[in-house]
């Protein structure tokens, strides 16, 4: 039986390659059929925050990879509610449907996974 693997990711889509790294991680492993969840925390919870201008300081981006994590069957999304609050970001505005997460449910969160990986 494949190992569940649940990736971190904690950087904004702007501030280097985490944010990509992590995405095609997912959507590998979700080609393969591997489970996979992913968490947003810290700044990576910006990922998911509507009208974004990458064009604007020369970036790629990542709506079209975050979008396609469903159809590469990556289900399992979820967003730490410390940070969104932290940053001023409300999970009825993002533009994937993840769970909202305590600190609490994060740390049951993690224990549930087989790997973890943070970017």
């Amino acid at each position: 039986m494949a190992k569940s693997l649940l990736l971190v990711s904690r950087q904004a889509p702007w501030s280097g390659p985490g944010a990509r790294e992590a995405l095609d991680i997912a959507l590998a492993g979700g080609a393969f059929d591997l489970p996979i969840g992913m968490l947003f925390l810290d700044d990576g919870v910006f990922q998911l925050a509507p009208t974004q201008y990458p064009e604007a300081i020369q970036q790629k981006d990542l709506t079209a990879n975050l979008q396609a994590l469903p159809l590469f069957g990556v289900d399992s999304l979820y967003v730490a509610q410390r940070s969104l609050d932290e940053r001023g970001l409300a999970d009825t505005t993002l533009d994937l449907p993840v769970q909202c997460l305590d600190d609490a449910a994060l740390r049951d969160l993690i224990d549930r996974y087989d790997l973890v990986i943070t970017l």
